[in-house]
């Protein structure tokens, strides 16, 4: 299936613009659309890390208490058989 494409354009203020143009030169890039694509591509992945960490850090707090007990009821068991 085939997408189909939008226009639209941006008046950018003149420091916005500029720096779409420089990195659009450091980058090696062919226009300006390129650029503003590179850049929400980037917006995107960041916060979906983001997101993706807080999911990390709440499913962590969440079986915290559950794996310290599992660890201190099974820790004699770490030197079982070792003379």
């Amino acid at each position: 299936m085939k997408e189909s494409a939008a226009k639209s354009s941006i008046t950018l203020p003149r420091d916005d613009f500029r720096l779409v143009t420089i990195l659009k030169a450091r980058l090696g890039l062919k226009s300006n659309v390129e650029v503003v694509r590179k850049g929400l591509q980037l917006l995107r992945e960041q916060t979906d890390r983001r997101a993706l960490k807080e999911a990390y850090r709440k499913a962590s707090r969440a079986t915290r208490g559950a794996t310290r007990k599992e660890i201190d009821d099974l820790d004699h068991l770490a030197h079982e058989g070792i003379d």
